[in-house]
Parts: structure tokens; C-alpha cells; sequence
């Protein structure tokens, strides 16, 4: 009994004094990071926070980028490696070059104001990077067609945007996974599967061209929805009004990401507009494809070349 007693006091104290230690020279490396950043932002975190599960957080990060008064704000951040001794041997991977099994990113309520400085600062930027125009119609402007401006989120009764995610890469024989988790907090939340073909890379491999096997989207609305429907009938559009402009939305997106949706997408999104909470998208190509090779067809040739579907759940 005594040696058992000894074995769990040593147990506990080689666990915490590992701890200790990884908190310890992570919190140095941080730290180098913000002075690195320094010139730019002014960050500051609470502390290091590890689990038994694997996971490694910088805990309470506050970062104010100069220039700008507003802070972005984010409880926690950092990497989850599945179990607390590939943490401890991540490092010694990455030297050796040797392939890892699993490796995840944490990012966890991320708090963006609306109303934020470098938030309309930035939303002005990428409009102008894609070249879009203000609209002047007020079906393209209540259904976000051109993004969700913080002017639209105001109008949509959001004060704050909450965002979190959770990004697994899974190493698997002949190929991987990528897994991600993405919620942005009473609006709507994400869960994304892809099966792709070949290996991971490691440090000094060549450039890794991934080619899709399959994929999944399960995508749950949480409020977004019926504040878009809300806000267009407030501009004075009627319920068909208000669908075709959020098909219209959709549609913009698809033909910003080289794809024109056909009837086995547009149908069943018409179903979740109309009142389902879910709708999943899925993709099975005939042959692994690469996600360069998308741009080289034609938009209308992308859904049966992805064998693209929806359902409305």
C-alpha cells in the first residue's frame, strides 16, 4: 500500500512538475512573439493553460493593433495534440521530420464589437479587394449578399460577434482527414469533413497539393435566418421576395468560389430558408480532385463534376 501511495505522489509530481515546465517555456516563446509583435499590437494574455486531453492555450489574449481604439478579445487560443504525451513530443516531431498522427487548432470565443473601428476598417478593405460596389438595392443589402457589413449586423440586432472553431488535421493510411468546427454565437455554427487523398506533409517536404476524396458540410442555423427574413420585411419585401434574395446571396457566394449551384443544391436550400433548421452539403467526385483544378471548368460543370448535393434536414 505504502509503495502504491509513493508511485501515485511520484505520478502526480512528475505530471506537474511537466506541466510546470511546458507552461514554462511556452509562456517564453509568447512572449517573444508579442515583443516580435510589438511594433504593430499591443497584446497581453493571462497565463498557459495545458489538459490532460492534449490541449495547450494562451488563456485571456487581449490584442490592440495600433492605430485602432477597439480590442479584440479571446479566451483562448492555441493547439490540441489528442493526448498530453504527443504534446510533450510535438517539438521532437517537427525536428525529426517525422509525420503527425493528429494535430488540432483551438480558437475559442473570439469577440469582435460590431461597432469596431478596425472591423469597419477591414470589411471596407475586402469589399474593395473584390471589387464590389455599394448596392443600392435593398433585397441585395438585407440578405448580406455583399457580406455581412456592420451596418447589416446592426440592422440584424448583433452588438457583438462571438466566433469560435476548432481545426483537426487526422493522418490516415492512404490519406487524411481535416476536420473543422466553426460557431459564431446566435447566428450560426458549421461542422466541415473532408476525406483527402495522399499523406500529410512534414517539415521540408515538398508543397503538398491536397486533392479531395469527399466531403461534408453540415451547416445549423441559429438566429441569422429569421433576423435576415425580419430585417428585409422591414425594407418592405414581400416572404417570395425575401427567399429569392437569399438565393440570390447564396448564388453570388457559389459564383465567387467558381461554382454555379444547380436544382440539387438550390431546391433543398429553398427547404431550409423555408423552415429547416440544417442543411448539409455533400461532395463525392469520381476521382480525387485537386482544389486548383476546380478553376479550370466552368462554373455550371463544378456541382456534377464535385457531385455536389444538398439536404434540408
Amino acid at each position: 500500500m505504502k509503495k502504491l501511495i509513493v508511485l501515485l505522489i511520484l505520478a502526480v509530481g512528475a505530471y506537474f512538475g511537466t506541466t510546470w515546465y511546458l507552461h514554462w517555456e511556452v509562456s517564453g516563446e509568447v512572449d517573444k512573439i508579442v515583443t516580435m509583435v510589438s511594433p504593430y499590437a499591443e497584446v497581453e494574455y493571462s497565463g498557459i493553460r495545458s489538459t490532460i486531453g492534449g490541449e495547450l492555450t494562451v488563456e485571456d489574449v487581449t490584442i490592440r493593433m495600433n492605430g485602432f481604439r477597439d480590442p479584440i478579445v479571446i479566451d483562448r487560443i492555441g493547439i490540441d495534440a489528442g493526448d498530453f504525451l504527443k504534446l510533450l513530443d510535438l517539438n521532437t516531431i517537427y525536428e525529426q521530420s517525422r509525420p503527425i498522427d493528429y494535430l488540432g487548432f483551438i480558437v475559442e470565443n473570439l469577440r469582435v464589437s460590431t461597432n469596431a473601428d478596425y472591423f469597419r476598417v477591414l470589411y471596407a478593405l475586402g469589399e474593395e479587394e473584390l471589387g464590389r460596389e455599394p448596392p443600392d438595392d435593398p433585397a441585395k443589402t438585407c440578405a448580406g449578399q455583399y457580406g455581412l457589413s456592420p451596418a447589416l449586423l446592426t440592422d440584424l440586432g448583433y452588438t457583438d460577434q462571438v466566433y469560435s472553431m476548432r481545426f483537426g488535421v487526422h493522418r490516415q493510411d492512404g490519406g487524411s482527414r481535416v476536420t473543422i468546427e466553426m460557431e459564431t454565437e446566435d447566428m450560426w455554427e458549421a461542422k466541415l469533413d473532408f476525406q483527402i487523398d495522399g499523406d500529410l506533409p512534414t517539415r521540408g517536404s515538398n508543397v503538398y497539393r491536397a486533392r479531395m476524396k469527399t466531403m461534408r458540410i453540415e451547416y445549423t442555423d441559429r438566429s441569422l435566418n429569421e433576423r435576415v427574413q425580419k430585417n428585409c420585411a422591414r425594407r418592405g419585401l414581400t416572404e417570395e421576395q425575401i427567399v429569392e434574395a437569399q438565393i440570390d446571396t447564396l448564388k453570388r457566394y457559389g459564383m465567387e468560389s467558381g461554382i454555379e449551384f444547380d436544382e440539387y443544391v438550390i431546391d433543398p436550400y429553398i427547404e431550409f430558408l423555408n423552415g429547416k433548421s440544417t442543411i448539409v452539403f455533400t461532395a463525392a467526385p469520381n476521382e480525387p480532385i485537386a482544389f486548383s483544378q476546380i478553376d479550370l471548368y466552368k462554373p455550371s460543370d463544378v456541382p456534377a463534376l464535385l457531385k455536389l448535393e444538398a439536404k434540408a434536414l
